[in-house]
């Protein structure tokens, strides 16, 4: 009787060991992207806060500085009209480029800058080839 307690109690242990490392793991990892209407309402209450941001990259927007490891553009909200300066240090992406939809990971600082740490290009939809 006390061996089946003894496990008993040992499995649940382990059982609540594993549900809180999954549900620490995603919580850590889970992020919503906002779009760039939203980041803007939110005012300064999401600065310093790690966020994700989805826009279009704004043509005629981008400058690259350093070798072109440090990178400043800005993306728009089609829908609303707003825009969203950004600065990035490292290694562009192939298809990033003007007028392409990215998701940018990072966060708003207190100068209105959303400084990322990552980009991500979103791929189109469906292939279409170049016209000869």
């Amino acid at each position: 009787m006390l061996r089946k307690k003894r496990f008993l109690i040992g499995g649940l242990v382990v059982i609540l060991a594993i549900g809180y490392l999954a549900y620490a793991g995603f919580t850590q990892f889970a992020t919503y992207y906002y779009t760039v209407s939203e980041v803007l309402a939110q005012g300064n209450s999401i600065y310093n806060e790690n966020v994700q941001v989805k826009g279009q990259v704004a043509p005629g927007s981008i400058e690259q500085q350093s070798g072109g490891l440090k990178i400043k553009f800005t993306i728009v909200d089609m829908e609303k009209q707003k825009s969203l300066p950004v600065a990035y240090q490292g290694a562009v992406p192939d298809t990033f480029k003007a007028g392409a939809d990215v998701v940018v990971e990072g966060y708003l600082d207190g100068g209105g800058i959303f400084q990322a740490r990552t980009i991500m290009p979103q791929c189109a939809s469906r292939y279409v080839p170049v016209p000869k």
